[in-house]
Protein backbone atom coordinates (compact mmCIF):
# COMPACT_ATOMS: atom_id res chain seq x y z
CA UNK A 1 0.00 0.00 0.00
CA UNK A 2 2.59 2.68 0.91
CA UNK A 3 5.88 0.90 -1.56
CA UNK A 4 7.65 3.90 -2.65
CA UNK A 5 4.91 6.41 -1.69
CA UNK A 6 7.01 8.32 0.87
CA UNK A 7 10.15 7.35 -0.11
CA UNK A 8 12.94 10.16 -0.93
CA UNK A 9 15.32 9.57 -3.74
CA UNK A 10 18.92 8.81 -2.62
CA UNK A 11 21.39 11.63 -3.65
CA UNK A 12 24.16 9.40 -3.81
CA UNK A 13 25.29 8.00 -7.02
CA UNK A 14 23.57 4.94 -8.15
CA UNK A 15 25.84 2.09 -8.51
CA UNK A 16 28.37 3.89 -6.79
CA UNK A 17 30.25 1.90 -4.06
CA UNK A 18 31.02 4.52 -1.49
CA UNK A 19 33.51 2.61 0.40
CA UNK A 20 34.98 1.83 -2.53
CA UNK A 21 39.11 4.12 -2.72
CA UNK A 22 38.19 7.10 -3.93
CA UNK A 23 37.97 11.09 -3.22
CA UNK A 24 35.21 12.82 -2.15
CA UNK A 25 34.54 16.47 -2.05
CA UNK A 26 31.64 16.76 0.80
CA UNK A 27 29.15 19.34 1.40
CA UNK A 28 27.18 20.04 4.56
CA UNK A 29 24.91 22.54 5.62
CA UNK A 30 23.08 23.57 9.02
CA UNK A 31 19.76 23.16 9.27
CA UNK A 32 17.72 25.86 6.88
CA UNK A 33 21.57 27.17 6.49
CA UNK A 34 21.70 29.41 9.63
CA UNK A 35 24.88 30.48 10.70
CA UNK A 36 25.99 28.63 13.74
CA UNK A 37 30.05 28.50 12.41
CA UNK A 38 30.85 32.41 12.93
CA UNK A 39 31.27 34.95 10.27
CA UNK A 40 33.08 36.01 7.37
CA UNK A 41 35.27 39.71 7.89
CA UNK A 42 37.84 40.96 5.54
CA UNK A 43 37.51 37.64 3.85
CA UNK A 44 38.64 35.73 6.68
CA UNK A 45 36.68 32.87 8.49
CA UNK A 46 36.13 33.84 12.40
CA UNK A 47 34.92 30.80 14.07
CA UNK A 48 32.63 30.95 17.00
CA UNK A 49 32.88 27.76 19.42
CA UNK A 50 30.88 26.06 17.46
CA UNK A 51 32.87 26.46 14.46
CA UNK A 52 36.21 25.64 16.31
CA UNK A 53 33.91 21.92 17.00
CA UNK A 54 33.30 21.75 13.90
CA UNK A 55 36.93 22.17 12.68
CA UNK A 56 38.24 19.59 15.77
CA UNK A 57 36.11 16.92 14.63
CA UNK A 58 36.69 16.73 11.24
CA UNK A 59 40.68 16.89 11.42
CA UNK A 60 40.00 13.54 13.74
CA UNK A 61 37.78 11.71 11.42
CA UNK A 62 41.18 9.70 10.18
CA UNK A 63 41.81 8.74 13.97
CA UNK A 64 38.37 7.32 14.43
CA UNK A 65 38.77 6.11 10.77
CA UNK A 66 41.72 5.02 9.47
CA UNK A 67 41.75 4.47 6.21
CA UNK A 68 40.67 8.28 5.65
CA UNK A 69 43.19 10.70 4.55
CA UNK A 70 41.95 14.43 4.73
CA UNK A 71 42.25 16.64 1.45
CA UNK A 72 41.39 20.81 2.11
CA UNK A 73 38.41 21.52 4.30
CA UNK A 74 37.22 25.03 5.31
CA UNK A 75 34.26 26.13 8.05
CA UNK A 76 32.04 28.63 6.70
CA UNK A 77 29.09 30.29 8.52
CA UNK A 78 26.57 27.99 7.67
CA UNK A 79 28.24 24.61 5.81
CA UNK A 80 31.70 22.91 5.48
CA UNK A 81 33.49 21.80 2.70
CA UNK A 82 35.84 18.87 2.68
CA UNK A 83 37.51 16.37 0.83
CA UNK A 84 37.80 12.95 2.29
CA UNK A 85 40.00 10.16 0.73
CA UNK A 86 39.52 6.93 1.22
CA UNK A 87 42.10 4.52 1.14
CA UNK A 88 41.53 1.22 2.92
CA UNK A 89 45.75 0.19 2.13
CA UNK A 90 46.81 2.77 4.46
CA UNK A 91 44.42 1.34 7.42
CA UNK A 92 45.85 -2.27 6.47
CA UNK A 93 49.14 -1.33 6.54
CA UNK A 94 48.83 0.20 9.97
CA UNK A 95 47.54 -2.97 11.49
CA UNK A 96 50.43 -4.81 10.08
CA UNK A 97 53.07 -2.97 11.43
CA UNK A 98 51.35 -2.42 14.97
CA UNK A 99 51.09 1.52 14.17
CA UNK A 100 47.28 0.96 14.75
CA UNK A 101 45.11 -1.54 16.45
CA UNK A 102 41.59 -1.96 15.28
CA UNK A 103 38.75 -0.12 16.61
CA UNK A 104 36.19 -2.68 18.24
CA UNK A 105 32.77 -0.62 18.50
CA UNK A 106 31.14 -2.04 21.53
CA UNK A 107 27.63 -0.56 20.63
CA UNK A 108 27.60 -1.72 17.32
CA UNK A 109 28.93 -5.40 18.52
CA UNK A 110 26.02 -5.41 21.02
CA UNK A 111 23.30 -4.43 18.49
CA UNK A 112 24.64 -7.15 15.99
CA UNK A 113 24.43 -9.38 18.48
CA UNK A 114 20.67 -8.81 19.36
CA UNK A 115 19.81 -8.37 15.90
CA UNK A 116 21.55 -11.36 15.04
CA UNK A 117 17.96 -12.39 13.17
CA UNK A 118 17.70 -9.72 11.02
CA UNK A 119 20.83 -8.39 10.45
CA UNK A 120 20.93 -4.31 9.04
CA UNK A 121 17.40 -3.78 10.42
CA UNK A 122 14.66 -2.94 7.19
CA UNK A 123 17.88 -2.13 5.20
CA UNK A 124 19.42 -5.58 5.48
CA UNK A 125 23.18 -5.67 4.28
CA UNK A 126 22.36 -2.32 2.69
CA UNK A 127 22.57 -0.61 5.98
CA UNK A 128 25.14 1.81 5.96
CA UNK A 129 26.26 1.53 9.97
CA UNK A 130 27.99 -2.11 8.75
CA UNK A 131 30.11 -0.69 6.12
CA UNK A 132 33.25 1.94 5.84
CA UNK A 133 31.90 4.84 3.72
CA UNK A 134 31.13 7.55 3.46
CA UNK A 135 27.75 7.61 4.93
CA UNK A 136 29.40 6.09 7.92
CA UNK A 137 31.69 8.60 8.25
CA UNK A 138 29.46 11.78 7.57
CA UNK A 139 27.18 10.23 10.30
CA UNK A 140 29.53 9.62 12.88
CA UNK A 141 30.84 13.27 12.19
CA UNK A 142 27.37 15.08 12.47
CA UNK A 143 26.33 13.30 15.39
CA UNK A 144 29.88 13.83 17.47
CA UNK A 145 29.49 17.68 16.63
CA UNK A 146 25.81 17.60 17.30
CA UNK A 147 26.15 16.25 20.23
CA UNK A 148 28.46 18.69 21.42
CA UNK A 149 27.44 21.68 19.97
CA UNK A 150 23.87 21.05 22.02
CA UNK A 151 25.40 21.26 25.11
CA UNK A 152 25.62 25.00 24.17
CA UNK A 153 23.02 25.68 21.60
CA UNK A 154 19.93 23.92 22.00
CA UNK A 155 18.87 25.10 18.30
CA UNK A 156 21.89 23.71 16.63
CA UNK A 157 21.35 21.28 13.72
CA UNK A 158 22.50 19.77 10.35
CA UNK A 159 20.95 19.61 7.23
CA UNK A 160 19.60 16.15 6.93
CA UNK A 161 21.39 14.99 4.15
CA UNK A 162 25.07 15.89 2.49
CA UNK A 163 26.22 16.26 -0.77
CA UNK A 164 29.34 14.61 -2.55
CA UNK A 165 30.69 14.75 -5.67
CA UNK A 166 32.83 12.06 -6.62
CA UNK A 167 36.71 13.59 -7.68
CA UNK A 168 37.49 11.76 -11.01
CA UNK A 169 41.03 12.92 -11.82
CA UNK A 170 43.73 15.02 -10.59
CA UNK A 171 42.58 18.47 -12.01
CA UNK A 172 39.45 18.39 -10.67
CA UNK A 173 41.29 17.69 -7.29
CA UNK A 174 43.43 20.51 -7.59
CA UNK A 175 40.43 23.14 -8.79
CA UNK A 176 38.27 22.03 -5.98
CA UNK A 177 41.25 21.88 -3.19
CA UNK A 178 41.60 25.76 -4.76
CA UNK A 179 37.95 26.44 -4.27
CA UNK A 180 38.09 24.99 -0.40
CA UNK A 181 40.99 27.49 0.25
CA UNK A 182 39.54 30.86 -1.15
CA UNK A 183 36.00 30.10 0.01
CA UNK A 184 35.84 32.78 2.63
CA UNK A 185 37.52 35.21 0.11
CA UNK A 186 34.50 34.55 -2.24
CA UNK A 187 32.04 34.17 0.57
CA UNK A 188 29.73 36.72 -1.26
CA UNK A 189 29.48 34.32 -4.34
CA UNK A 190 29.37 31.27 -2.53
CA UNK A 191 25.72 29.24 -3.87
CA UNK A 192 25.46 28.97 0.35
CA UNK A 193 25.57 32.36 0.43
CA UNK A 194 23.27 34.20 3.08
CA UNK A 195 23.49 37.51 4.82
Amino acid sequence: MYQNKFRIASARLQNWDYGRNADYFITICTKNREHFFGEILNKKMQLNENGKIAEQFWTEIPDRFPFIELGNFVVMPNHIHGILMINKKIATDKIANNILTPVVETRLIAYLQKIKNNPGGFAGDKNPMFHENISRIIRYYKGKCTFRMRKTNIEFAWQSRFHDHIIRDTNAFERIQRCIIHNPSNWKEDVFFTD
